[in-house]
């Protein structure tokens, strides 16, 4: 009786040591895969649904299934955005490509370079005061609009967008740059200007609220640009290639994501990022930017568009001439 007692004791050691080394080893594993993560901080210029394609990435785990850890901060406008690449703060830039054409002219020796782009249409849609049926620009002749910050893509491309329809945007229209980006709702609400061009959910949400109406869409009016895109320093580049190709490879599965699927597949998806947003609201909103065709089917975009896009800072007299396209484009 005594031996098989001793047997079993035996027996459950023998046991429980097993599981202990076979405990180790599990969490020996998973500490190799956290090592192989590599963290990317990422500086965006607005937290926005415009924005969807990036949130599908993340949400779906597309950036972990390529070894990249997502650390996501909001900056709240290109010039910060860029500012925090520069510095170092971020490593990855997410705004306008304009930033990278002011940091180039500037004089900075280790510049940044777009390599993805994730938008190609002004997100930003012109709320008005008043239902206006059949409204064009002409309406706002006369009248005060808060565009955004002077210089920034919104406001650059609402001058060309006046300007293309014979309109002075300095003489004819009063544009108020004066407002932060974050407080143009509020602005309008509390009685500043007549329209107002707000990004997603901003403009629904003053529809709903009984504010205004939205009447035009600069995407559909400004034309095809690299709006909003991906950008980091040379060096930073040319050091984390693989990476770089990683990183496109997950965004170019949130493109596809959101091409594929329905307008509340998409919002389901995304539904994390905007937790005072409901599913209905989110699906509209996808829905809206869906038909302005806001979203590209890569994330490659062409020297045409980046052209374009630099005709809209020259028209707004915030660049002399153009840069080379090859000069700021990043390719492997």
């Amino acid at each position: 009786m005594k031996k098989n007692i001793i047997y079993i004791v035996a027996i459950l050691v023998i046991f429980l040591l097993a599981c202990s080394v076979l405990f180790n080893l599990n969490k020996g594993n998973n500490s190799n895969d956290d090592r192989n993560f590599e963290t990317v901080k990422l500086s965006e210029v607005a937290h926005t649904i415009f924005y969807a394609p990036m949130y599908v990435a993340i949400e779906k785990g597309y950036f972990e299934d390529v070894g990249i850890n997502i650390e996501l901060s909001l900056a709240g406008g290109a010039d910060k955005v860029s500012a925090a690449v520069i510095a170092g703060d971020a490593d990855i830039g997410f705004a306008g490509s304009e930033a990278t054409i002011y940091v180039y002219n500037g004089g900075e020796k280790d510049y940044l370079k777009t390599f993805a782009q994730l938008t190609q249409k002004d997100g930003s849609f012109i709320v008005a005061r008043e239902n206006i049926k059949d409204f064009t620009l002409n309406d706002l002749i006369g009248k005060t609009i808060i565009g955004g910050r002077a210089g920034g893509m919104p406001e650059m491309t609402l001058e060309w967008s006046l300007t293309n329809a014979g309109i002075d945007p300095k003489n004819d229209v009063n544009i108020d740059t004066s407002v932060a980006f974050s407080a143009m709702s509020s602005a309008f609400i509390g009685g500043t200007g007549d329209f107002v061009a707000l990004f997603e959910p901003n403009a629904l949400q003053l529809e709903q609220e009984g504010y205004g109406y939205v009447v035009a869409s600069l995407g559909e009016i400004g034309g095809v640009v690299p709006y909003t895109s991906f950008f980091a320093k040379s060096s930073y580049l040319e050091k984390n290639e693989e990476l770089i190709s990683n990183f496109i490879e997950a965004i170019q599965k949130g493109l596809d994501f959101v091409h594929n699927n329905s307008d509340k597949e998409v919002a389901k998806a995304i539904l994390n990022q905007f937790p005072d947003t409901s599913l209905d609201d989110l699906t509209k909103v996808v829905e809206r930017y869906r038909a302005i065709d806001a979203w590209p089917l890569t994330t490659e975009f062409s020297e045409d568009s980046f052209n374009h896009l630099q005709e809209i800072m020259i028209n707004a007299k915030e660049l002399d001439s153009k840069v080379s396209f090859s000069d700021l484009m990043y390719e492997k």
